[in-house]
C-alpha cells in the first residue's frame, strides 16, 4: 500500500510539474526573448560583434535599444525563418523580429507592432542578363528564400522556382550558374550583390510593391505589443531607426 501510495503522489507531483511546465512563457516579466533568422543582412546575422548574443544588423540594435528602453533583458533564439511564427505560438520565444513582412495571412494568428521599416523586392542577376523586369522572368531558373515575401510575389506572378534556406543558398546558385534570377529584399540584395563581384540589381515597381516590417507577438498578449509598440514609436519619431539603417547598410 505503501509503495503504491507514493506512486501516485509522485504521479500527481509530475502531471502537476508538466502543467506548470505547458503553462509557463518563453521568459520572465523581466526579460524578452526575440526569435529571429539570422540569414538576412544586414537585417540579422551572426557577427563576433553582435549587439546582442553575439548577433548584428538593424533588427537586433533595435532589440537592443528596445531592451535598454525598458530595462528589459533581451535575447536571441535563432530559428529557421519558416518555423518562427510556430516558436511564437508554442511559447518558444516571445517576439519574432525578422526582417518579417506584415501580411493579412499571418495577422489572422499573430498580432503585429506597428511597422518599422519599409522594403520593395528585387531580382539578383548576373551582369549582362537579359532579365530587365519581372515578366522576363518566364522561363527562367528563379531561386527565392524559402517563407520570404519574394516567394510569395513569384508565386503571384505564376512561375516555377525553386526554394532555399538561406539567401545565400539563392545567391551561390546565381553565381555557379544554377539559376537565372534571385528575388529577394531590396537592401538585402545589396549586400549580397556588393558581396559577389558580377551581380546587379534589377527593379520592377510595377510587379513589386512595397511591404512593411514590424515584429511579431502572440496573438493577445497587449502587454508586451504596447512595450514593443512604445518603443519603436520613440525610435521612429527620434530617427534611431533611419540611423541603424543607415549604420548598416553603409557598413556591410
Amino acid at each position: 500500500m505503501k509503495k503504491r501510495f507514493l506512486a501516485v503522489a509522485l504521479t500527481a507531483v509530475l502531471s502537476f510539474t508538466a502543467l506548470m511546465g505547458c503553462g509557463s512563457s518563453a521568459s520572465s516579466s523581466d526579460k524578452i526573448v526575440f526569435g529571429t533568422n539570422a540569414e538576412f543582412p544586414p537585417f540579422e546575422y551572426v557577427s563576433s560583434n553582435g549587439v546582442v548574443d553575439g548577433y548584428d544588423g538593424i533588427d537586433m540594435a533595435i532589440v537592443a535599444k528596445i531592451g535598454e528602453m525598458t530595462g528589459k533583458e533581451v535575447e536571441i533564439s535563432n530559428i529557421e525563418f519558416d518555423s518562427l511564427l510556430v516558436g511564437l505560438q508554442n511559447g518558444q520565444v516571445d517576439a519574432v523580429i525578422a526582417g518579417m513582412t506584415v501580411t493579412d495571412e499571418r495577422a489572422k494568428t499573430v498580432d503585429f507592432s506597428i511597422p518599422y521599416y519599409t522594403a520593395t523586392q528585387v531580382m539578383i542577376v548576373k551582369e549582362g542578363s537579359d532579365i530587365k523586369s519581372a515578366k522576363d522572368l518566364e522561363g527562367k531558373g528563379i531561386a527565392v528564400v524559402q517563407g520570404y515575401t519574394g516567394e510569395t510575389v513569384v508565386q503571384d506572378l505564376g512561375y516555377p522556382y525553386e526554394a532555399f534556406k538561406k539567401g545565400t543558398e539563392c545567391v551561390l546558385e546565381l553565381v555557379n550558374g544554377k539559376c537565372d534570377a534571385v528575388v529577394i529584399d531590396s537592401i538585402t540584395a545589396r549586400e549580397y550583390v556588393g558581396d559577389n563581384e558580377g551581380l546587379t540589381i534589377v527593379e520592377d515597381p510595377d510587379a513589386f510593391g512595397s511591404e512593411e516590417y514590424a515584429i511579431a507577438v502572440k496573438k493577445g498578449n497587449k502587454e508586451l505589443l504596447d512595450t514593443i509598440n512604445g518603443a519603436i514609436e520613440k525610435m521612429l519619431s527620434d530617427g534611431t531607426i533611419s540611423e541603424f539603417a543607415t549604420k548598416y547598410s553603409d557598413a556591410n
